[in-house]
């Protein structure tokens, strides 16, 4: 049950995407020639609602509907491993036209191409995962 609860939130979250254009490469282009608030404002709009949903966690420290334990640990502060993550990230997303999100949300749309797209960011991830003991911290 705890599954179908999942799909029934991704599909509608997806609907959403969809619907508020956040997953069209035209609004993403519009995005990186700073032609249009469009996008920053969803995206603005994200961080202020997680931050917010962050915070009430934090502070009435909810525990995952599973019951576990769960905690907000501080991140590395490396500043070279999140630069050369984030460079990978952008060029991929301008490249693609599309971040993980959407990339599913445009399959479900029916883009076929997007396909390919997904089975790169797939085989990227799986590929750090073998070699994530390897670089440097």
């Amino acid at each position: 049950m705890k599954y179908f609860i999942y799909l029934v939130i991704g599909i509608f979250f997806g609907i959403i995407m969809f619907k508020s254009e956040a997953a069209s490469w035209f609004r993403i282009y519009e995005m990186f020639q700073f032609d249009s608030f469009h996008m920053y404002g969803i995206i603005g709009s994200a961080l202020v609602l997680g931050i917010i949903g962050v915070q009430i966690i934090k502070r009435k420290n909810m525990k995952p509907l599973d019951g576990s334990e769960m905690s907000l640990s501080p991140k590395d502060r490396g500043v070279v491993r999140y630069l050369f993550g984030g460079i990978i990230f952008g060029l991929g997303w301008a490249l693609a036209g599309a971040c993980p999100g959407p990339m599913y949300v445009l399959a479900g749309a029916g883009f076929s191409l997007i396909l390919l797209v997904i089975f790169g960011a797939l085989l990227g991830t799986f590929l750090y995962g073998i070699l994530k003991d390897k670089l440097p911290h």
